[in-house]
């Protein structure tokens, strides 16, 4: 990989000591985090601002990211989460009437450190091949042995605890007050539009903090209980898994997404694991195991829950299940009115073939 010869140089060192030389973009300086990669052809707004992307470094297997823009209401949080991108044609120019901005100038607005021009492709087949792995982007720190040593200081994303660093601070509300359709939301780092899902069903929504009690989420007088997405490891959330446990035990309507999806599995004594590099996209064929129909879905995820700690459980039922590698993408509780999927149904951006199940949670709630 030949260091390119612009003025801007900037480099990306992963853990396991593979460089890649590109020019820098966004905002000059130094980001780290955990590398992952997108495989979507658009929405590359919405994936930056998804708060489940705290603490990683994004590549983007699309060719062209930038060039439609970007556009104040294309967002999922107030910023961008994602710590850093990397990118094979990231553009400054772009074509859409109604954008607010270039991406360059988003960047440089949200304090984003880019890389340029790497060979994308190559870099995706080698954490397919290698797994997901720390790494760096500098467009200041051009001495690779330094950026080793500024590389060795960051923390390993299996053990770490991010949801709480992404919640809200307070609650707030959204839809209508008058509604009979009353839902609490744990906030791990949920996305606008999955709010947006549940206000245009009819529900009147009050989100809370991660670590709020179940006392807290009583008082709102729920009929339905909403577990959120969000970044980091499940498994340290032990004061999470305690809540669900709760809403469990009084048989209240429960519905989670991603690491919602997570939190209820643990909540049933089945673990979670780091996977070798996850899914993250918007064309991954599930299967929906109560229908026999398929979805193709968006998703975006590190861990996921034990298949057969999922399949020996006398209390859980497999309801969906990724046709690519089999994993565990749905799952309802037997005799309780609690289900969860680990894939993300208000798909922003991505198909929307399993918005029905924000429909199911709501008939949930009315029954």
């Amino acid at each position: 990989m030949s260091a390119s010869s612009t003025k801007n140089q900037a480099i990306l060192l992963l853990q396991d000591g593979t460089v890649f030389y590109g020019t820098a973009f966004g905002k000059m300086g130094t980001t780290t985090g955990e590398i992952c990669f997108n495989t979507g052809m658009t929405g590359y707004q919405e994936v930056f601002t998804d708060p489940s992307y705290y603490g990683q470094i994004l590549i983007m297997n699309n060719v062209h990211v930038g060039n439609y823009g970007v556009k104040e209401t294309d967002v999922e949080s107030d910023s961008v989460k994602v710590k850093g991108v990397i990118g094979r044609n990231l553009e400054e120019q772009y074509s859409r009437f109604m954008a607010d901005n270039s991406l360059q100038q988003y960047f440089e607005q949200q304090n984003v450190v880019a890389i340029d021009d790497v060979d994308t492709r190559a870099l995706v087949a080698h954490i397919r091949t290698q797994g997901a792995m720390n790494c760096i982007i500098s467009s200041e720190i051009l001495d690779v042995e330094k950026l080793k040593a500024e590389l060795a200081k960051v923390p390993s994303m299996a053990g770490l605890e991010l949801a709480s660093v992404v919640s809200t601070k307070e609650p707030y509300y959204l839809g209508n007050p008058d509604s009979d359709v009353r839902v609490s939301v744990l906030d791990f780092g949920v996305k606008k539009n999955i709010l947006n899902c549940l206000v245009e069903r009819g529900a009147y929504v009050k989100v809370h903090n991660a670590k709020a009690s179940f006392e807290e989420l009583e008082q709102f007088k729920p009929n339905g209980y909403f577990i959120s997405n969000g970044p980091g490891d499940p498994e340290p959330m032990e004061y999470a898994v305690k809540t669900v446990k709760q809403i469990l035990a009084a048989n209240k309507p429960l519905f989670g997404i991603c690491l919602g999806h997570q939190l209820l599995a643990l909540a049933n004594d089945i673990p979670t694991f780091k996977m070798h590099h996850g899914h993250r996209g918007l064309n991954h064929p599930v299967k929906n195991l109560i229908t026999g129909k398929s979805e193709i879905t968006t998703q975006n995820h590190g861990f996921g829950v034990q298949p057969d700690a999922v399949k020996a459980s006398k209390d859980v039922e497999i309801t969906h299940l990724n046709l690519n590698d089999e994993s565990i993408e749905g799952i309802r509780i037997k005799g309780k009115p609690a289900f969860s999927v680990q894939y993300h149904p208000e798909a922003t951006p991505g198909p929307h073939d399993s918005r029905y199940l924000f429909d199911d949670f709501i008939a949930l709630i009315k029954k």
